[in-house]
């Protein structure tokens, strides 16, 4: 019986690639220059399928996201071709949850400049200057889903004071702030773990970093597209907010140049899955559920 066919737009590790390759026959587009019509993904710089490469698949049935977020799907277009849509959700939430403490313990204590002062001798010069408490301080979360309640849990390790805004309350412990900026008022750590949607575009803006103010911070383990870039630099420039830690940008891999010399951001190549554990799990979730779809059997894990 011949393998199914499936079109991959993007590299693997080799214990996923070995395992698709036995199941499938595998397009991989960067080794496929005759797929002109679909080069569009492979520089595309984001996490999805662009509505060029849909509509240029006229036999495309299901769209397996070897990842949580789905915003980089036109999920409108896929329900009308009737495109089943699956992502990888649950298993990277610990993982995005622990770099978002620790992002915001980085921010707060300043630890890569703390490590330069120590390697670079300026220790025998100065003492390190003073920096902020993490324990006992507020904490504002926007979007209490997966995500966002691991970062809780975490949180409320460090004796935190843990506030939320999210559509709807929760059945959650900690206080509903239904609006991001009272909750960035209120908060000295402003933690963003919301899905990017039409709702979500830039809801961190101007407005809500002048209320978060000069002793807060900002960390944003969510989507580039949750947050006014350019206000969030303005803010930066001017001392507007304490400081900023960002595992992901705008133009990723290509980082607005007005990032580099600010003392007060702290940045990651959005790498907040990257564990080999997680990686593993994410690849075996994607593929349980091509070998659901192509059994006829229910999809693990469908968006649509």
């Amino acid at each position: 019986m011949p393998k199914p066919h499936i079109l991959q737009v993007a590299s693997y590790p080799a214990w996923d690639q070995t395992a698709l390759d036995a199941a499938y026959t595998t397009h991989r587009l960067e080794q496929n220059p005759d797929l002109t019509l679909i080069e569009a993904i492979a520089t595309s710089g984001g996490a999805g399928v662009a509505t060029e490469v849909i509509q240029a698949c006229p036999n495309l049935k299901l769209i397996a996201i070897y990842g949580v977020g789905y915003d980089g799907i036109d999920l409108s277009l896929c329900a009308g071709r009737n495109i089943q849509v699956t992502n990888t959700p649950d298993v990277l939430t610990g993982d995005c949850a622990d770099l978002a403490v620790g992002m915001m313990l980085a921010i707060a204590r300043q630890i890569p400049q703390a490590d330069y002062h120590a390697r670079s001798g300026a220790w025998t010069k100065a003492s390190f200057p003073l920096q902020r408490r993490v324990w006992g301080a507020k904490a504002g979360i926007l979007g209490m889903g997966r995500i966002g309640q691991d970062v809780a849990t975490r949180l409320a390790g460090f004796g935190m004071d843990i506030a939320y805004s999210a559509r709807s309350e929760k059945p959650v412990p900690y206080t509903y702030i239904p609006d991001p900026t009272d909750l960035a008022a209120h908060a000295d750590f402003l933690i963003v773990t919301a899905a990017a949607t039409p709702e979500t575009h830039h809801i961190i803006n101007a407005a809500t970093l002048k209320a978060l103010g000069p002793d807060g911070f900002l960390i944003n383990i969510s989507r580039a597209a949750n947050i006014d870039e350019n206000a969030l630099l303005d803010a930066l420039e001017s001392n507007q907010i304490a400081g900023a830690a960002l595992d992901v940008f705008d133009a990723e891999p290509q980082i607005n140049p007005r990032f580099a010399p600010l003392k007060n951001a702290l940045l990651q190549p959005h790498h907040a899955s990257a564990t080999l554990q997680t990686r593993r799990a994410m690849g075996q979730l994607m593929r349980d559920n091509l070998t659901a779809y192509f059994a006829g059997q229910p999809l693990i894990t469908p968006v649509i």
